[in-house]
């Protein structure tokens, strides 16, 4: 499915000079957004996965969803605060600051399995800090998929300290 020409470009959103890829009209559409949860898990189905794990708020969208397909559960990460049981948390830095997210320690056992989930990987902070939980709660990073990977923010360098496969099914140069 060519995901770019139902991916809507808003020009100088959130502020002036970006262009902010807006996933709502692929997860409005039902076709669009059945191939995208099968294209984003077709590389796992036989990978073992235990979990998906995903980040407040887009990346449960797609998360949730690829959870149920992979027959796996789901982990939610969530902003410092949100989580109402023992957390375990993991600083990350964004474009103008630092964020927390934030785990329950008990959702994640050494024998678990798991995939990180996101909407987009753009300078890969989000995806760095939850891979840092997966190694500091002892379970196994088996890979990222990504819908959309931003290339010119090079995150994805960020994420090859795991030697796991990176997974992005839209890409912009």
């Amino acid at each position: 499915m060519d995901y770019k020409n139902i991916i809507r470009t808003i020009p100088d959103w959130p502020s002036p000079g970006v262009s902010f890829k807006d996933i709502t009209p692929v997860l409005a559409d039902a076709d669009a957004f059945k191939a995208a949860i099968d294209d984003m898990c077709a590389p796992f189905m036989d990978a073992g996965i235990t979990k998906v794990f995903g980040a407040e708020a887009r990346g449960f969208f797609f998360g949730t969803t690829m959870a149920y397909k992979l027959g796996a559960g789901f982990i939610p990460a969530r902003k410092a605060g949100k989580l109402p049981y023992v957390t375990l948390g993991e600083e990350y830095t964004l474009e103008y600051g630092k964020a927390v997210i934030e785990v329950h320690k008990d959702d994640v056992t050494s024998d678990d399995r798991i995939l990180i989930v996101d909407d987009v990987l753009a300078t890969g902070g989000t995806a760095c800090a939850k891979a840092h939980l997966i190694d500091k709660l002892g379970a196994e990073l088996v890979g990222y998929s990504f819908f959309i990977e931003l290339d010119f923010l090079n995150g994805r360098d960020q994420l090859l300290k795991h030697d796991v496969p990176i997974h992005s099914l839209v890409r912009y140069q």
